[in-house]
């Protein structure tokens, strides 16, 4: 993959950073490239993309190199406080999207299916990206862009986000009843915090009238409002007045509507206890045909076994 972090951004820039406080590192304790490669142990090439800018790291990698190097630490930190999105090649109508959430004050959204992008764990996020993409290595660096899209929502001061999520986003199935449960817990744990409210709209609510796709209302810092939605490939954008009211009411409906914060984590809760039973309970496809037969063998033997009647109580016994 060639270099895909342009000269001059800002995001650039700090993907640049991290390499270079890495090459001063390695440089500092007098190792070459394949020294530190060998020691990690990794492909010589990691180092030199690292270095250059063009590759992005993973985060076990920052801690590996800290570990190695002496650097206490300071290669985490700095993983942590980058943006890689940008370093990542994506679409450019998602690259505005995602320089709207880099800036954003408060954003509403409306998801179905699966499971909103700044709310996804780890593993779903690469579960998702598997299904459409066979190389590894761009799947481990879009779930590394898309984690470091989600920190400032997740920080101590961050925006206001509020989720609603169709109920067949947590029902759907991504990467497994583990990856699911993991997800639903996640959900549980980011809702507590004071700046993000997750509400679910729930299937058995014939009066709910959701729109037919996901979307976003994103206000910037100026005031400045947006409507965002996706079709199969292409972002669209909005900032007309009676656009943004027309949706804006629509979402203000769904959510009043929609379960409460609290409920809606009672609901989650409970399709999180069903990924744990169905991963417990559910048999192997090499055992299915096994189970089947049992099945049929156990309801065989009821059918053919002597009826004896039963003795009922009388009335008043």
């Amino acid at each position: 993959m060639g270099r895909r972090n342009g000269a001059g951004g800002p995001a650039a820039t700090s993907g640049a950073l991290f390499g270079e406080v890495l090459r001063d590192a390695r440089e500092r304790a007098g190792w070459s490239q394949g020294d530190l490669a060998a020691k990690i142990p990794c492909d010589r090439s990691l180092i030199t993309r690292v270095e250059a800018g063009t590759r992005v790291p993973q985060e076990d990698f920052a801690k590996t190199c800290d570990e190695l190097l002496g650097t206490e630490g300071l290669l985490l930190r700095l993983w942590r406080r980058i943006d890689w999105y940008p370093t990542v090649e994506h679409p450019d109508w998602f690259k505005r999207r995602a320089s709207m959430d880099a800036v954003a004050v408060a954003l509403r959204e409306y998801q179905t299916q699966v499971m909103p992008g700044l709310l996804q764990t780890d593993a779903y996020a690469r579960a998702l990206f598997a299904r459409v993409e066979p190389d590894e290595e761009v799947v481990q660096e879009r779930v590394t862009a898309r984690l470091s899209r989600q920190q400032r929502f997740l920080s101590d001061d961050g925006p206001l986000f509020v989720a609603v999520l169709d109920e067949s986003s947590i029902r759907r199935e991504v990467g497994g009843p583990a990856v699911m449960r993991e997800q639903c817990e996640h959900l549980l744990a980011v809702g507590k915090r004071s700046n993000i409210r997750i509400q679910v709209a729930p299937f058995g609510l014939l009066h709910l009238r959701p729109p037919n796709t996901s979307m976003s209302l994103i206000t910037l810092p100026d005031g400045h409002e947006w409507v965002y939605s996706e079709s199969l490939d292409r972002g669209h954008f909005s900032d007309d007045p009676a656009v943004i009211a027309k949706h804006a009411r629509t979402y203000d409906l769904l959510r009043a509507d929609a379960l409460s914060a609290r409920d809606s984590a009672a609901m989650i809760s409970e399709v999180m206890e069903g990924y744990g039973r169905d991963d417990q309970l559910r048999p192997d496809r090499g055992d299915l045909a096994q189970v089947q037969l049992q099945r049929r063998q156990r309801r065989q033997l009821h059918r053919n076994s002597p009826r004896y009647p039963r003795r009922r109580p009388r009335a008043g016994q």
